[in-house]
């Protein structure tokens, strides 16, 4: 898809709440992005729209969902940095979500890679910050992949990595975004998605501070 035919359509981009009748083409979009392993499930979904629907948005093009934000809000404290990504997010089915927790927990974020070009993930994460702000959260936390780290583990650990990443000197397709994105690093936690091994099961921990936020 060129550059020029996205900007034409921009405005046939529609960010809106996920719904019923989308289980099934949300379950299909995390399925092409994450394969079978790493993936959630239209029974995943289906819970976490019974459990929190406004915390789950779609980008919808021309009729088809092109992109899909999924989430839940916790109380970061009562987790600690050592987390798993299935202890956070309960197997993905987000039982454990916590009304009146103060953290945003991005679960997945995924993008239909046949339309490149047109900004997806960015709108996605303008979704979330909105979220976030609209409910009073204190933050947005995401236990980012790092999908590059495997090219770079002989030369070096998994924090001097997300370092580099952070300072500019390496490029990764998830965490730079998530820095261009406003997001800073908190940590990099071992054996946060068993499956993962481009990663190599380490995930970075990631937060947006909303400044709106009032106690």
């Amino acid at each position: 898809m060129t550059q020029a035919h996205s900007t034409n359509h921009i405005q046939e981009i529609v960010i809106r709440n996920i719904v019923k009748e989308d289980l099934d083409a949300v379950a299909e979009l995390s399925m092409k992005c994450f394969g079978p392993d790493m993936s959630l499930k239209r029974e995943h979904i289906e819970s976490q729209l019974e459990i929190f629907p406004e915390g789950q948005i779609c980008l919808e093009y021309k009729g088809e969902i092109v992109g899909s934000a999924l989430s839940l809000i916790v109380n970061f404290d009562d987790y600690g940095e050592k987390h798993t990504y299935y202890e956070i997010c309960d197997q993905g089915f987000i039982r454990n979500h916590n009304p009146n927790g103060r953290n945003l927990y991005g679960i997945e974020v995924g993008v239909n890679e046949d339309f490149r070009g047109m900004q997806l993930g960015r709108r996605l994460y303008e979704g979330r910050r909105r979220i976030c702000k609209e409910l009073n959260l204190d933050s947005i936390l995401i236990g980012g992949r790092m999908p590059f780290f495997y090219k770079y583990a002989e030369q070096m650990s998994a924090d001097e990595y997300a370092q580099e990443v952070m300072k500019g000197n390496i490029y990764d397709p998830v965490l730079t975004f998530q820095m261009k994105n406003g997001f800073e690093l908190n940590k990099v936690i071992a054996g946060y998605l068993p499956k993962d091994e481009e990663s190599l099961e380490y995930g970075a921990l990631m937060e947006w501070k909303n400044e709106d936020f009032t106690p």
